[in-house]
């Protein structure tokens, strides 16, 4: 099973290099990165080429020009780019366990994507973590944390699970198998058949849009959030509003309504929306691997 790793940046070299690392220490070895990046300047491509070199890891840069919040346009433009026929979509905020992907790849599994979470960090912590604590695994050690300042309580249970706690806890966790874009895990063939992401959607639910329809199409989800481990680097939202979430829980109310698949807002438009990939509303092929063959079942 190949895999493509797809995780969103804008204008956080700092983070991403962490990210970047967090990957390089993986158990797995056998994926790709695609780097979904919503108009950054040109330090992050440099960053980027830089560790491309040092890493020896493969990773691919897509780029588009800022234009405001468009991150689901890029996340449909990375998946594009992609060989994996399995998709892991993290964040660049997140820096990944070193089994990280070896669990994803574990939990995989025809029908079913993989909901999974985070453990957030303060924001001293998260500008104090070097390239040889991620090395090291220290951002996952619990008491490295409380050492620093980490105020514990029963969520730090994340990091600390193993075993049958593991197992028990993603049973009986009251957290909703959502989509969730800093951890989560499909089929590409089930990403094409619902159109990717609705590039209509701003900051707010757009994730969990994306695994409503996957639901609608008869994908279950299955919860991995104490057993597939990333660490949130904390950072402002300064360009949230309350317009844009708004917007956001209006559309998702009509995909749960309209038990819709597809949205006619994602990597392929319907015609006369935008002009860009037009069609008439035809079926997407569950089992397509490209977008070619996506555009091909079209013509």
């Amino acid at each position: 099973m190949d895999i493509s790793v797809i995780f969103s940046t804008y204008n956080s070299p700092a983070w991403l290099e962490n990210v970047i690392y967090g990957f390089h220490c993986q158990q797995d070895k056998n994926f790709e990165i695609v780097i979904a990046d919503d108009g950054s300047s040109p330090e992050t491509k440099d960053l980027i080429s830089r560790l491309k070199a040092e890493t020896k890891m493969e990773i691919k840069h897509v780029w588009q020009e800022d234009d405001g919040f468009r991150k689901c346009r890029i996340l449909n433009e990375a998946i594009l780019a992609t060989r994996g026929d399995y998709l892991v979509f993290t964040d660049g905020d997140c820096i990944p366990r070193s089994d990280f992907v070896s669990t994803h790849r574990k939990y995989a599994e025809e029908g079913y994507y993989l909901s999974g979470g985070y453990f957030k960090l303060p924001m001293d912590i998260s500008k104090a973590i070097t390239r040889d604590d991620i090395l090291k695994e220290r951002p996952f050690n619990a008491e490295w944390l409380i050492n620093r300042g980490l105020v514990a309580t029963h969520k730090i249970s994340k990091l600390t699970a193993q075993g049958w706690k593991e197992k028990l806890y993603n049973s009986l966790t009251p957290t909703n198998r959502t989509w969730n874009g800093h951890n989560s895990s499909g089929w590409k063939k089930d990403v094409l058949a619902v159109n990717g992401f609705n590039e209509r959607m701003q900051y707010g639910g757009e994730d969990c849009e994306f695994g409503d329809r996957l639901r609608n199409m008869g994908i279950k989800a299955k919860q991995v959030r104490y057993s597939a481990i990333c660490v949130h680097l904390d950072h402002s939202r300064s360009y949230v509003t309350e317009e844009m979430r708004e917007k956001n829980k209006i559309i998702r109310q009509q995909t749960k309504k309209d038990k819709l698949i597809k949205t006619d807002y994602g990597i392929v438009k319907v015609k006369g929306l935008n002009g860009r990939n037009a069609h008439s509303g035809q079926k997407i092929p569950r089992r397509a691997t490209s977008f070619s063959e996506v555009i091909g079942s079209l013509k």
